[in-house]
């Protein structure tokens, strides 16, 4: 089937997706039921129409929410009286939870705070921090410097695990700016029709918040989800991402001095599309942490433990060259998890007194043999790759 057909697909979906729920929300069921069925029976057509689609699962995971809604409304039915009005009230509460969970709120998808996050607590990473700071905490402490401006999209891209979003909330916490965090993936996945307004409520929110209370942070994490290269598409995905271009230039006119950063975070730079890459003026590497920084997560991690003093800080982080900060956090916790599992295993932990023995060298040479670097070499060599091609700090 063609493009078309596709789109024509998808905007029935929505179609029938939304009066089913404006039907559902105004206690009309038996309408609902069968615009619910429509809806279902057209997600169904349009996932089968592109089988390695990404956006598939969110198809299929709407029309079992559409299946389970359905279910329920037949199961309310049956204690209805033959005129289809409402019965006892608890009708109408579980009516209106399960318009509720099919709606996608902004709220959803979005959270807002002032991070506590000390710069100092970012571990190596000094390149990113150094362009970070020249574009987004040094115009927002002397915006008088910058006559020609500053970039306002910074793409951070690396391996999972290595602080792309503790470096985010770190520029936040210096400019003393709001901090708003995105899963782009959510974006995308939730409610069939929503995700376009969403992009548009997300900047214009963050604009209200620039009014009120000074600088803006927008983080969205995996953003390849949402403005990756796609060989196919239907007409919400290309309209969503057509959107966020709108909000990207509009937050780069050169005509204002904007104190609104969109940061965007992803594990596959070379999804991206071209269009929407240009617009990250500041494309940064979050690589793997080196020896120095290893040796200071180790520092970072291992404080609160009791540490045997075979324990030799400066060899552990030798040993974990091509582990991620997040390998290297999750590697204490099991050495952790080791001591206690065998207090608990003597019978010891009955006596709220008893502690776990001092972890020793030989906890930590026992974790490694099981646990692997989650980052491959073939990825490492990917990231360097599109590095060499794509970087701007």
């Amino acid at each position: 089937m063609s493009y078309q057909a596709a789109k024509e697909l998808e905007e029935s979906a929505y179609y029938y997706a939304s009066q089913a729920i404006k039907m559902d929300s105004q206690g009309s069921y038996a309408t609902a039921i069968t615009y619910y069925q429509k809806a279902i029976a057209t997600l169904i057509k349009l996932a089968q129409l592109y089988p390695d689609y990404k956006l598939n699962k969110m198809y299929l995971e709407r029309a079992a929410a559409y299946q389970e809604r359905v279910k329920a409304l037949q199961a309310a039915r049956g204690s209805t009286s033959s005129d289809g009005s409402d019965n006892p009230v608890t009708q109408t509460v579980q009516a209106s939870k399960g318009v509720e969970t099919l709606k996608a709120t902004f709220d959803d998808l979005v959270m807002k705070e002032k991070p506590n996050v000390r710069w100092e607590e970012v571990i190596g990473l000094d390149d990113a921090k150094k362009a970070i700071k020249e574009s987004i905490i040094f115009p927002v402490k002397r915006p008088d410097l910058f006559p020609l401006g500053w970039p306002r999209g910074i793409l951070l891209y690396g391996p999972p695990g290595c602080g792309k979003t503790m470096l985010a909330a770190a520029a936040a916490s210096e400019i003393e700016g709001y901090f708003i965090t995105v899963d782009a993936a959510s974006i995308m996945s939730k409610w069939l029709g929503e995700a376009e307004k969403n992009v548009s409520k997300l900047f214009s929110y963050a604009r209200r918040l620039l009014d009120d209370n000074g600088p803006v942070i927008i983080f969205i994490d995996e953003l390849d989800s949402l403005l990756g290269t796609r060989s196919q598409e239907v007409g919400g995905e290309v309209r969503v991402r057509n959107q966020f271009l709108k909000e990207m230039d509009g937050i780069m006119d050169k005509g204002k001095t904007l104190q609104l950063y969109v940061i965007g975070a992803t594990n596959k730079p070379w999804s991206l599309d071209s269009p929407f890459l240009r617009r990250f003026q500041k494309r940064i590497y979050v690589p793997l942490p080196d020896l120095r920084a290893r040796l200071e997560m180790f520092k970072l991690y291992t404080a609160p433990l009791k540490l045997d003093s075979s324990v030799d800080l400066n060899q552990l982080a030798k040993l974990t060259e091509g582990y991620s900060g997040s390998d290297i956090r999750d590697i204490c916790q099991s050495v952790q998890l080791r001591v206690v599992s065998e207090l608990f295993e003597s019978g010891a932990a009955v006596d709220k007194n008893a502690q776990p023995r001092e972890i020793r060298m030989q906890d930590f040479k026992e974790v490694l043999r099981y646990r692997r670097p989650s980052v491959s070499q073939e990825m490492l060599r990917a990231y360097i790759t599109w590095t060499e091609n794509f970087k701007a700090l």
